[in-house]
């Protein structure tokens, strides 16, 4: 799945739009959704025109410096629309990096573990009310979508680590009453 295309068609299926304005709205409004840096959208940009699905072309204004405008073509549209269906049906594995801590966490001395446990926690309830302070898209449902199965997605964590650490600290009751 080509995350990196469908981010960037799907901007463009709005409206046309020059580099800086693309990556600005991700940097603004998507970067609970997706994590993708200026060079890559750059990069992406230029193999998406490369490919024939969208077109460039030099705009002036003023005193400036031309810039690129990128604009949606039909090929586009129709590569956008595979993407789309392709991202919408599937199921997928989600690679949590904070897992690795968990499958390591043996090594840690039992009260250091809790204590990180208890910082995950914290961070992931920090992140859930930043999620719900998203202001609402209205027009655009589907963003507010997205945000909804994030705010899904922190709560499922949260209630997660809530049931780890109890589990843990009645372990941790245990370990120091023998």
């Amino acid at each position: 799945m080509d995350h990196r295309s469908l981010v960037l068609l799907g901007l463009l299926m709005a409206q046309s739009q020059h580099g800086y304005q693309i990556n600005e709205f991700i940097e603004n409004n998507l970067g609970m959704i997706t994590d993708m840096k200026k060079p890559t959208a750059y990069a992406t940009l230029d193999k998406l025109s490369k490919q024939g699905y969208i077109e460039v072309r030099m705009e002036q204004e003023g005193n400036r410096p031309p810039r690129k405008v990128y604009s949606i073509n039909e090929n586009g549209k129709k590569y956008f629309y595979e993407l789309l269906y392709d991202n919408l049906s599937s199921a997928e594995t989600v690679h949590y990096h904070g897992d690795l801590g968990l499958m390591f966490m043996d090594h840690l001395p039992l009260d250091k573990a809790l204590e990180a446990l208890q910082t995950r926690l914290h961070r992931n309830h920090n992140l859930l009310s930043a999620l719900k302070q998203t202001p609402s898209h209205k027009k655009a449902t589907a963003v507010d979508l997205a945000i909804k199965h994030k705010i899904k997605m922190a709560e499922a964590e949260i209630t997660f680590l809530e049931s780890t650490i109890e589990d843990f600290s009645m372990k941790n009751k245990v370990n120091n009453v023998n």
